[in-house]
């Protein structure tokens, strides 16, 4: 008797458990898909147009099957790996960490090839801006100087320009040309650039000394910006210093007695204080490099 009792009191206990989370699933059902579908096709669409910036082509299908490789696959391909040499729950836990980091891993590294190249284009502003400055003091028309930065500069001020001069053949106005480049390049040297630009183009002035005014404000900018990257650098040393330490220091214990650290990946309690250990150090590895990256 107390046998059923006790398991209804379980079934009933799993059915309101159940019940709550049918609830809030249809309440909030909108901004759930909505979040599926972000960390799905939103992430193919979103390194798809990252990779369309960078001139890199990869066909969606392609792109699909390595998003799954990186997440389902490298997570699959781990669980079974270590299931076999040791502990099928360590391998479902590993894998369900590398899943979770390979499904992450390309939108990290899109991003930083983006800020990569927005910065490389960032530092040819300079010597852009004067070669434009020079074609029209010599009489040349925005589209003829703009021609001679496609021509004689590297990419990827010439990739961005070169799209702004075939945009304005196909018949787009020379101003929608620009803003296009402003937002394809978000940069506040970039707006600034674009906006003078389009005004001058509007009301009359001379764009030589426009442009030469520029790029004095850029240069003293990315000197500054410069100058800041060297006082930081040893603070981002640093922080990553301390951020490695305690794998390090796990990796010395573990060669000196093994013993000692197996359990940490063996035991439940072990994996729990690893997993801790582990958030909190990326924790402070982010907060570190927050602190120590300056916006100019």
């Amino acid at each position: 008797m107390s046998f059923f009792v006790e398991a209804l009191g379980r079934n009933g206990l799993i059915f309101l458990i159940g019940t709550m989370i049918f609830v809030l699933s249809y309440k909030y059902s909108i901004n759930i898909f909505d979040w599926v579908e972000h960390q799905t096709y939103g992430t193919r669409s979103y390194i798809t147009e990252k990779l369309e910036f960078l001139f890199i082509e990869i066909p969606q299908d392609r792109l699909t099957y390595m998003l799954l490789g990186l997440s389902v696959g490298l997570g699959f391909f781990t669980f079974i790996l270590v299931g076999f040499i040791g502990s099928w729950i360590v391998g479902a836990i590993l894998g369900s960490i590398l899943a979770f980091v390979g499904f992450k891993a390309p939108r990290v590294l899109v991003d930083f090839l983006v800020e990569r190249r927005i910065k490389a284009y960032s530092l040819q502003m300079v010597d852009a801006l004067q070669l434009l400055s020079n074609g029209i003091r010599a009489g040349l028309s925005v589209p003829q100087a703009i021609g001679m930065i496609v021509e004689e500069m590297p990419a990827p001020i010439s990739q961005e320009f070169n799209i702004l001069l075939q945009q304005n053949k196909i018949g787009m106005p020379l101003e929608e040309c620009f803003e296009n480049l402003a937002k394809r390049v978000p940069l506040e040297d970039n707006d600034m650039f674009v906006s003078s630009v389009n005004i001058l183009r509007e009301t009359g002035g001379n764009l030589s000394e426009t442009f030469d005014t520029i790029v004095d404000v850029i240069r003293e900018r990315v000197r500054l910006q410069q100058k800041v990257d060297t006082f930081t650098a040893q603070g981002m040393f640093q922080g990553m210093t301390i951020g490695a330490m305690p794998y390090l220091l796990g990796l010395v214990y573990f060669l000196q007695d093994p013993a000692s650290v197996t359990p940490l990946f063996t035991t439940a309690i072990g994996l729990v204080f690893l997993f801790f250990a582990v958030a909190f150090d990326l924790a402070g590895i982010y907060v570190i490099m927050k602190i120590v990256k300056i916006k100019i």
